[in-house]
């Protein structure tokens, strides 16, 4: 077995069993993790089947790529490489994967993959459909789907009409009363709606990801959506000594009146929920409607028990060791409760975007200070139309929590969705019945029926 090969087999256990002491079950480590003596989980190989992207068509039983029914020729690892990266699209594939996948009975340097990648991508342009993660591999990012049969090439017609490239997000910075830079974002046109800040964003890379592009996609359509990041992570100033909840309703603050906004609807996700709150109170004229999306009044510190508190303590000192380590344990705890039914490339991306985000000192301290929120005593002070939204078998936020605020909140409409999913994903049926809550309450069936001037 040559080097490579036994690294790749011995590594996960032995990094993980002495970094993590998790326990065993029936001779096996819990969750995701595997034995030593388990093969390398390779990166599938599927066949007999078809896969569109723009207007190419990949054809793996016949080793083609077509570009508008005309064949681009790939040399053998050429069309390897793009293979995995197109059965594994929206999933980051690492160096080591390729290795096995690509190359399974060599050992060869990694520039062989980085020259595979370099001419593939001169093969795709102007498309930009490979992207780079630093220092940890590859990934694919345009949307692929799996046609298989006679119907490939009017696939690829149909795919060329229908296949537009994201709309482009305007990014701007602002600088807070105390110093602090802020990146802020505006997409779309129509009446201004901002979001305030939650827990772990990011405006360039969420902006292609399947956990909120299809949020903003369909938000965009209808509004000037503002969006971001705020003190400590993304794209803002990370280095922040002062961070606090009463930072965070200045730094929506700020990013407002960069915007040059005066009359604006407001919505806030998880965290952020309390945010919107407290600025609405400060500022009753600027807020015209509320949205608060799996939100909550208080955080675990005001209503936890003690062992719910001794757990959470123990969670915030693990991030603080584990953050941005790649473990799979570590990553899978937080994915699992934030979307407990997502897909594996949903899984990657949200890893992904954890690490990206923000440091891990960074990710404890907003752990805790989310610890301490209390806008209980503000809700009866809310006095906008307000529509709140809570995923009934949210893991994150107890559909308790969204309950106290409906009923704290005067002129309230509370609707329960059908998920376990605190971040709900494009391809539940929950997420066509937010849509509908969101037209209704924000008057989206109204816009038909305004003339077009």
């Amino acid at each position: 077995m040559s080097e490579r090969k036994l690294r790749w087999r011995l590594q996960p256990f032995d990094v993980i069993a002495r970094d993590w002491r998790l326990p065993l079950y029936n001779n096996q480590h819990v969750g995701d993790l595997r034995l030593p003596c388990d093969p390398p989980m390779p990166v599938p190989l599927l066949t007999m089947a078809k896969y569109l992207f723009g207007n190419y068509l990949l054809d793996v039983d016949e080793r083609r790529l077509l570009r508008d029914n005309e064949e681009i020729r790939l040399r053998g690892k050429l069309f390897d490489t793009l293979r995995v990266l197109v059965e594994n699209a929206g999933k980051l594939v690492r160096k080591d994967a390729f290795m096995e996948s690509v190359w399974p009975d060599s050992v060869v340097e990694d520039n062989n993959l980085d020259y595979c990648i370099s001419q593939l991508r001169k093969l795709l342009h102007p498309a930009k459909y490979i992207e780079t993660v630093p220092r940890h591999g590859y990934r694919f990012v345009a949307p692929v789907r799996n046609v298989v049969g006679s119907g490939a090439s009017q696939a690829v017609a149909a795919g060329r009409q229908s296949s537009t490239p994201l709309p482009r997000q305007d990014i701007r910075f602002a600088t807070t009363k105390d110093g602090v830079r802020l990146a802020w974002a505006s997409i779309g046109e129509g009446p201004p709606l901002v979001k305030a800040s939650n827990w772990l964003t990011h405006l360039d890379f969420e902006w292609g990801s399947p956990i909120w592009q299809h949020w903003w996609t369909e938000l965009s359509k209808h509004h000037r959506l503002i969006r971001y990041d705020e003190r400590g992570n993304g794209m803002s100033q990370r280095d922040v000594p002062d961070v606090s909840f009463n930072t965070w309703v200045r730094d929506l603050e700020t990013v407002v009146d960069a915007a040059g906004l005066d009359s604006f609807s407001l919505l806030g996700i998880s965290r952020g929920g309390s945010i919107a709150i407290a600025y609405t109170v400060k500022h009753p004229e600027r807020v015209s409607k509320l949205v608060l999306y799996g939100a909550f009044p208080a955080g675990l510190y005001h209503y936890g028990s003690p062992e719910q508190l001794e757990a959470r303590r123990a969670l915030i000192s693990l991030t603080r060791l584990g953050w941005g380590l790649h473990h799979p344990a570590f990553c899978r705890m937080f994915t699992n409760r934030f979307m407990p039914n997502a897909t594996p490339v949903h899984e990657n991306w949200f890893d992904d975007l954890q690490r990206v985000s923000t440091s891990a000192e960074n990710a404890a301290r907003l752990m805790e200070i989310d610890d301490n929120i209390n806008v209980h005593g503000l809700l009866s002070q809310v006095r906008v139309p307000t529509l709140v939204v809570h995923c009934d078998r949210d893991q994150v936020v107890s559909p308790e929590r969204g309950r106290q605020l409906a009923a704290g909140i005067p002129n309230t409409r509370y609707a329960s969705l059908p998920s376990t999913n605190h971040l709900l994903l494009a391809e539940e049926p929950a997420w066509e019945i937010l849509l509908q809550e969101f037209s209704s309450f924000m008057g989206w069936h109204e816009e038909s029926a305004v003339p077009v001037r």
